[in-house]
């Protein structure tokens, strides 16, 4: 069962508390690792981090929706990112470049604002939000923004693997909010597909559900299990990645 808005808000939180923590330390140039590229092809490691604070911003400058408007589908406002890619990238990079002279500590306050927003509309009892790209319910507008920490997450620990400690406890990855992540993507693939699934792996099944790791059938079987296991778990090759 996926998450209500409650857990997402307490996960969000929790997930950017141990990002930052892990984060921080590294300093403004990231350990040196600043300009260097990270596994987002195209991408610095900076600007990977400067896109952390513009993706929670997307969260700080929501507003309530007038009565009676429609809200998309998170599957449909997640799956308009790859037609919205060059975009994304330029306004990455001109907010790595207005940050430049503090970058953790700007990306710290942009999260925080958007916490703090999403706490206020929360308490307000706001159903739907009116988005920079549509209107859509709080409770899918904060699990867009937990799948964007946890997954660029892992982006930053791929990037900064043997610079950065992440194994053990150092991981930046809060387990409770990377299943619900894990959790919620099935969701899409079983909203369209009618399947009885269920994830093993987390970790794996968002790497294959966001295109961080190639697809192949043996990756799946170990990512996901199915009650019915004389069929197995299906191929979902024509539909993965989701975003």
């Amino acid at each position: 069962m996926t998450a209500d808005l409650p857990q997402i808000t307490s996960a969000l939180h929790t997930q950017w508390s141990r990002l930052q923590s892990w984060v921080g330390p590294l300093g403004d140039n990231l350990l040196g690792q600043r300009t260097k590229p990270s596994v987002l092809d195209g991408w610095t490691i900076g600007e990977l981090v400067a896109h952390l604070g513009r993706a929670m911003d997307a969260l700080a400058v929501c507003t309530p929706a007038e009565p009676g408007t429609r809200p998309i589908e998170l599957a449909e406002y997640v799956g308009s990112y790859p037609e919205r890619a060059d975009d994304i990238t330029r306004v990455t990079r001109e907010l790595a470049e207005e940050i430049s002279d503090s970058p953790l500590e700007s990306v710290d306050a942009l999260a925080r604002a958007a916490l703090a927003r999403l706490d206020e509309l929360s308490l307000d009892d706001v159903v739907v939000v009116q988005a920079r790209r549509g209107a859509i319910t709080l409770r899918d507008m904060a699990m867009s923004r937990l799948i964007e920490l946890v997954v660029h997450a892992e982006d930053l620990v791929a990037s900064l693997k043997g610079v950065v400690d992440s194994a053990g406890p150092a991981n930046p990855i809060d387990r409770e909010a990377q299943r619900m992540v894990a959790e919620e993507l099935l969701d899409i693939v079983v909203t369209r597909g009618g399947w009885d699934l269920e994830v093993v792996d987390p970790g794996l099944w968002i790497r294959l559900a966001t295109g961080r790791a190639r697809y192949n059938v043996d990756d799946l079987a170990r990512a996901l299990t199915t009650d019915y296991t004389a069929g197995g778990v299906p191929d979902l090759g024509r539909m993965l990645p989701i975003l």
